[in-house]
Parts: C-alpha cells; sequence; structure tokens
C-alpha cells in the first residue's frame, strides 16, 4: 500500500469504529426507550420489537417474508409471533390471496407501544444532536444519508432504516 492509500485506509478504519460504537449506544438506548415505556407491557426481547418494526413498515406483511427480512427460520418467527399476540401487539390474519399464507399487522396497542419507544429514543437524539455545533450536524446529516444510501444499495430489499409509518 503507498503512502498516499494509508491516510484514507485509516479515516475509513475511524469511522467504521466510530459507526460501531455508535451503533452500540443506539441499542442500549433502544433498551432503555422500550424498558421506559409505562404502562404497556415490553415485548421480551430486541428481536420481537424488530419484527414488530417489520410488521409496522409493511402492513399486512406475509409471514415468509418477515422470515426473510429478519434472516430467522419460520419456527423462530412463529414463536415471536404467539408472543406478541399473547400481549396484544400482533394479529394473524388469512392472506386475502392465498388462504394457505398468513399475513401479519400490529394492532392499535402494538401501534401505540411502537410510537413511545420512538418518542423517547426521538428525544434522547434529539438532545444529542441539539447539543452539536451546528456544522457537525449538517456534517452529520449528509454522513448519514450517504451511509444509508450506500446501504440501502447494498441491502436492495432492504427497507430504509428508520422508514416507518405514523402511528
Amino acid at each position: 500500500m503507498s503512502a498516499p492509500d494509508a491516510a484514507p485506509s485509516r479515516i475509513w478504519q475511524e469511522a467504521t469504529h466510530s459507526a460501531s460504537s455508535i451503533i452500540e449506544l443506539l441499542d442500549v438506548m433502544w433498551d432503555h426507550a422500550r424498558n421506559a415505556t409505562k404502562g404497556m407491557t415490553a415485548p421480551g426481547s430486541t428481536s420481537q420489537l424488530r419484527l414488530m418494526y417489520v410488521v409496522d413498515r409493511e402492513d399486512g406483511i406475509r409471514m415468509r417474508t418477515v422470515c426473510q427480512r429478519l434472516a430467522s427460520a419460520a419456527p423462530t418467527v412463529t414463536r415471536m409471533c404467539d408472543r406478541l399476540q399473547a400481549i396484544g401487539f400482533l394479529e394473524r390474519l388469512p392472506s386475502p390471496d392465498n388462504g394457505r399464507e398468513i399475513t401479519l399487522q400490529l394492532t392499535p396497542t402494538g401501534k401505540e407501544h411502537l410510537e413511545r419507544i420512538r418518542e423517547q429514543r426521538d428525544a434522547m437524539l434529539h438532545q444529542a444532536i441539539d447539543n452539536m455545533p451546528a456544522a457537525e450536524r449538517r456534517a452529520l446529516a449528509l454522513g448519514l444519508a450517504g451511509m444509508q444510501k450506500q446501504l440501502n444499495t447494498t441491502h436492495g430489499d432492504a427497507q430504509e432504516p428508520g422508514s416507518h409509518t405514523a402511528a
């Protein structure tokens, strides 16, 4: 590797390390937001919450598609659905065009729960971003938009991170 290539490589390594650290912090914030919702039973795992976000983004999604999006086996997704249905967050319905397939949708209670989590998480993010100097906020917005574009290009059928319907 020539000397001119060393600096970009180091910058990319530092950016990757920073992004990984931020993801770990966001995971902690995610759990905090999930646990901070009052008055509702929270799903028992982050996996169940991810399933809820997938279903929320695509109301009436087929169970098979959820398995693909989560890269999970059908029995695992079925057990998560059982738990979410038991606490009133999820409904399973027959597919309108194929009676052998099951579609999933969140109940109003499930949507309310996600909205509370989003509000908690967004408040934490807004506070952190608000405390940043304006130039850093602009750079963050541009950098995150570029990263999102690349991730969407790399993982074509994945939905945009953070894209969700209003509850």
